[in-house]
């Protein structure tokens, strides 16, 4: 480099320091929701649910529209979140009954945050494992303070029999005797939310970091009255014929388009309330909130995606590697640092959160991340370094893969019964909704992005979590 190119990059990277420092290790915030849609906010092209408060904070804050969850389901996409790696490294690579194992395994950035002064809590629907009753682990990964669900199956009713809290490594069963999983009187989203204002008031002091995971609005459908009664005159829905509730499974909801439209508006008031919390503790400046979902639209417990065109104008949802199943919803939020009303394209991922949130609270940055601190972005000062590429593996339906390189993405499907999969080539500027396969007219480019693949991907420890020609060298 130029001495003048040089003097300009290093102006560049005083002014985002200086601007950090100012901030004196801000209060950190991550909501995230769960199967949201890329399409289900009024400020990502909503046209009927209603999400002023979302939408608030995208007008006031940074609205990403290139950022992309860690899988496609619940389990992967937050492993890929807090260990700052995709899934190509994780030791989470699906759902099942399995957790992350104590440290030095799997090292979370909660942990680095916490030997930086931070506070640090998870008040939702925990990320270190899928099916699991182990409270005891989110302790000993890094989180001071937990409460809620560690077992995602049972995070798919909204009235559970108990919600686990752990506090500095003291575990409770915090029993709820008048629930039924589907009804009750202790619905748990207003448990979740109960318990996140009251930590933020505990810890204004701070500096803390509080992942909020919100169960909402994922799987079986349970809606207060007074918000469904919101949308029944909007959608005038004709219930669906009375059924006896099963036993086990996703609850029967009458009203589906009505209520998973009231739990997208609940969500949204919740996230009101927050925002509110930290302005009436004046904290609000020194406090940064990000926002966004686990995967792509989901198509369960009666809700179908093209009921409000959740997956806006991708293809796919949940479960699929096609930008539906992936793309998400993200804001930023921090007023009097990030300028408000900004609209970023900047390609990103879940596993550029751990080197963001290291960066801005002056923790020691992660040397074996995939991520890319995304702190230039958020305070629209410095270079903003970008990725060669993104990259997912997923195990179900088949076995799935993809990748995306500048206008270019290949996915790859039944990776886990055939040898060598069919590429499907889709060029992202012309295609948004990958219809076009031009794999055919581009073989360089395929092979270039098969290789790019290989040098991504690990083999994983869970025989589970392996490619069909790594199952078929292990028989050999």
């Amino acid at each position: 480099m130029t001495m003048p190119v040089i003097k300009k990059y290093l102006w560049l990277m005083l002014a985002v320091a200086a601007t950090l420092a100012e901030a004196k290790q801000p209060n950190i915030i991550y909501v995230l929701a769960d199967d949201l849609g890329y399409g289900d906010l009024g400020c990502y092209g909503q046209k009927v649910i209603q999400t002023p408060h979302l939408d608030r904070m995208a007008a006031e804050g940074l609205r990403f529209t290139q950022h992309y969850a860690g899988s496609t389901v619940c389990g992967p996409s937050r492993s890929c979140l807090l260990e700052g790696k995709h899934s190509g490294h994780t030791y989470l690579r699906g759902n099942g009954h399995m957790q992350m194992r104590e440290d030095p395994h799997e090292v979370i950035f909660p942990r680095a945050l916490k030997e930086a002064g931070y506070h640090t809590a998870l008040i939702g629907k925990s990320g270190l494992a899928c099916n699991s009753d182990d409270a005891s682990l989110l302790n000993k990964k890094g989180f001071d303070y937990f409460f809620g669900f560690t077992s995602h199956s049972a995070a798919h009713s909204y009235f559970p029999d108990y919600l686990w809290r752990n506090d500095h490594g003291v575990v409770t069963k915090v029993e709820y005797p008048n629930n039924a999983k589907h009804a009750g009187d202790s619905y748990s989203t207003d448990m979740v939310m109960g318990e996140a204002l009251q930590y933020i008031e505990q810890q204004k002091e701070g500096p803390f970091f509080l992942h909020l995971a919100f169960q909402i609005p994922h799987a079986s459908l349970r809606a207060k009255e007074e918000w469904k009664a919101k949308y029944r005159p909007i959608l005038k829905e004709t219930p669906r014929p009375e059924r006896e509730q099963p036993e086990q499974g996703y609850s029967y909801e009458r009203e589906p388009r009505t209520t998973f439209a009231a739990m997208v508006s609940y969500m949204d008031h919740n996230m009101g309330l927050l925002l509110q919390k930290l302005k009436d503790l004046g904290i609000d400046e020194h406090t940064i909130v990000m926002f966004s979902s686990d995967n792509g639209a989901m198509q369960e417990g009666g809700h179908k995606m093209a009921s409000f065109q959740s997956s806006g104008d991708y293809r796919g949802g949940k479960r699929d590697l096609y930008d539906g199943g992936v793309r998400t919803p993200m804001i930023a939020w921090w007023p009097g640092t990030i300028e408000a009303g900004r609209v970023t394209d900047h390609l990103s991922a879940f596993w550029d959160i751990s080197p963001t949130v290291r960066e801005l609270s002056g923790a020691e940055p992660q040397a074996d991340t995939d991520g890319i601190s995304m702190v230039p972005t958020l305070i629209g000062k410095g270079e903003q370094k970008g990725h060669e590429f993104l990259y997912w593996e997923f195990y179900e339906h088949g076995g799935k893969r993809a990748i995306i390189q500048g206008d270019w993405k290949l996915v790859l499907l039944d990776t886990n019964t055939e040898l060598e999969p069919k590429p499907a080539l889709y060029h992202r500027p012309t295609d948004i909704a990958e219809q076009h396969n031009l794999a055919s007219q581009n073989p360089e480019r395929v092979g270039a992005l098969l290789k790019l693949m290989e040098s991504a991907h690990v083999t994983s420890e869970v025989p589970q979590f392996r490619l069909a020609r790594e199952r078929q060298a292990a028989k050999e």
